[in-house]
């Protein structure tokens, strides 16, 4: 309990598509901090309930999925391979299906109970770095630093396709932007937890932006706060 009381949390929030990801694993790389990729574990409940058969609305079923979770996070350089019951699952949490799945599981009140303590485990020395939809305004509300990244529905649905597309899938921008703008709606509308900025969040529009542009923005914030030494 001591260790996570004296680990500083940077809080980064924001939809899906947004850069959450690769924005918080270039800090956290930068700082030399833990990594928290907290959409992982949903990804991870909802998986292991479609090969259990269970349904996404089953909200009794899936809280026993997400505190029976056997997952293991094995760090490779930049790279962070996922386990799931000794499978490696890096790949499979990251398709469309289980990402509309887990947003849908992220939505019961039983399911984010379940996984609270353990997202919260991940705050150690020297710090953490969490990335989510909920870190500044639930899991961590007392980071000292809270970023709300967003951008617009039509640029994220657009970077998703690159993804895929140099993944070799192939899919309809038109339906991306569908789903994303789905899934917006069921994260800023579901009652535990709605995706919103924390009241002292700094946001930023990443539309625009590059991705060194966005990591030096927080880099400067994290100078200012006296949580990174100036270069």
């Amino acid at each position: 309990m001591s260790q996570q009381a004296n680990a500083a949390v940077i809080a980064i929030d924001g939809p899906g598509g947004a850069g959450k990801g690769t924005i918080s694993r270039l800090v956290a790389q930068d700082l030399g901090w833990h990594l928290l990729d907290s959409g992982a574990l949903y990804r991870l409940t909802a998986l292991a309930a479609l090969r259990r058969g269970i349904e996404m609305t089953d909200g009794v079923a899936l809280e026993s999925v997400a505190r029976d979770l056997d997952v293991t996070f094995v760090s490779e350089g930049e790279h962070t391979r996922i386990m799931l019951e000794g499978e490696d699952v890096s790949a499979d949490i990251r398709n469309e299906h289980v990402g509309g799945c887990a947003s849908q599981v992220a939505a019961i009140t039983g399911v984010r109970d379940a996984l609270l303590a353990r997202q919260r485990e991940f705050a150690k020395a020297p710090g953490l770095v969490a990335d989510g939809r909920d870190m500044g305004t639930v899991v961590f509300p007392q980071s000292p630093l809270k970023i709300f990244l967003t951008a617009s529905a039509e640029e994220r649905a657009r970077r998703r396709h690159d993804q895929l597309r140099q993944a070799g899938q192939h899919a309809s921008l038109s339906s991306l932007l569908k789903e994303i703008e789905a899934r917006d709606a069921r994260d800023m509308q579901r009652t535990v937890a709605p995706l919103r900025p924390a009241e002292d969040a700094v946001t930023i529009d990443t539309t625009e932006l590059s991705i060194p542009d966005v990591v030096a923005r927080i880099e400067a914030l994290l100078s200012l706060r006296g949580l990174k030494s100036p270069q």
